[in-house]
């Protein structure tokens, strides 16, 4: 089978979907790889680098596009890259699929088959698969950089001769793995840290870390899959948000990690709650992309509301491109490996992970979340 990764086009994006290393091991496996001149550049990735692991070098998109068996991309492609797909390949990659009628359309009407590595089910299994816990790892990490670049102010207690510097305060609302990887940041650049998260069970990980727990009592509408957050009611974020008006107010920076999977993000810092926050201090919305977790917060964009930086980056795995392709590159090769060999695809429809991740099969919609689109 031929694999082919083209450059990712979207704005903002400096990851790749295969990193030189892992192209060695796909070609020892009797694999053919093509990747586009320059796709790995933005994250720090030579054309020789690709070529000397045994890739073929290709200029052209379309060309990447139509001799593709198997494509391989981080973002979903464009209707119209769909479109330059043989009829019968495989596209393997972000999809987000319950929210991009467009692209899983246009899969249908290539007659292709499309895998999301978005929906890949989280159990044990496929930890070497979980893209979506390796990319959140790393934008934690930045999380707490850029706020800390951005905050006037230093992190640690500091005692001199000339007078204390008290410590930095951080409220992190989400424990999930960005929330927490961001937990570990700031204790280690010295601030006191402050977890909402309306999991109860994160309060034993959140202290582990050196955060301290804000309580917050769930109530029946409380959904979860997967140990992450899937539904809750507009009564129980009204009472998450007076409970943590005060600790906001109180904070040098905040950072907001949630998110549910094919819906807007909730609401959790309402303008209100910006206008209480001090002079100076920092916000980092996570979840800008999906509409945000901050009123005020603006995509792509940091923006000064009442004296208050709010960063609105969409994109913060990609600000760190040489780990974040590193990761991904082992996360989509260990998941094509479990669906085929060089050969082809097993198409075990009822194995756990296959059904779960699977979105169309030659042309047929079949994922519960788009089986209505």
């Amino acid at each position: 089978m031929n694999i082919a990764v083209p450059t990712e086009t979207k704005s903002r994006e400096n990851r790749v979907a295969l990193t030189p290393d892992v192209v060695k091991d796909l070609v020892s496996k009797g694999f053919n790889v093509s990747i586009q001149n320059g796709a790995g550049l933005n994250s720090y990735l030579s054309d020789k680098d690709y070529e000397q692991a045994g890739a073929k070098l290709v200029s052209s998109s379309s060309e990447i596009y139509a001799d593709a068996d198997v494509l391989l991309k981080v973002n979903a492609p464009s209707p119209e890259e769909i479109g330059q797909m043989k009829s019968g390949a495989v596209l393997i990659s972000f999809l987000y699929a319950s929210i991009s009628p467009e692209v899983i359309a246009a899969c249908v009407k290539k007659g292709i088959s499309a895998f999301s590595v978005d929906a890949i089910p989280r159990i044990s299994r496929a930890q070497k698969m979980d893209a979506l816990s390796s990319q959140s790892n790393l934008a934690g990490y930045k999380t707490v950089l850029l706020a800390a670049n951005a905050l006037g102010k230093m992190f640690p207690l500091l005692m001199t001769a000339a007078g204390t510097i008290k410590p930095a305060k951080i409220v992190i609302m989400g424990a999930g793995v960005a929330g927490l990887q961001a937990i570990a940041t700031a204790k280690r650049l010295g601030a006191i840290v402050e977890v909402s998260d309306i999991r109860p069970e994160t309060k034993e990980q959140i202290e582990s870390l050196g955060g301290k727990f804000i309580e917050l009592k769930g109530d029946e509408s409380m959904k979860t899959e997967g140990g992450y957050v899937k539904d809750v009611s507009e009564d129980f974020l009204k009472k998450q948000q007076e409970l943590i008006t005060k600790h906001v107010a109180e904070a040098d920076i905040v950072i907001t990690t949630a998110l549910i999977p094919g819906r807007k993000a909730p609401i959790l810092i309402t303008a209100e709650m910006v206008e209480k926050m001090k002079l100076g201090s920092v916000i980092v919305d996570m979840a800008v992309e999906q509409g945000g977790n901050c009123e005020l917060s603006e995509l792509n964009t940091t923006v000064t509301k009442h004296g208050v930086r709010i960063i609105g980056e969409s994109n913060l795995p990609s600000l760190l491109p040489l780990n974040a392709s590193q990761l991904y590159a082992k996360n989509i090769s260990t998941f094509l490996l479990h669906l085929a060999d060089k050969d082809g695809f097993k198409w075990e429809m009822e194995e756990e992970i296959t059904k779960g991740s699977l979105i169309v099969h030659n042309g047929n919609a079949v994922h519960p979340s788009v089986a209505n689109q």
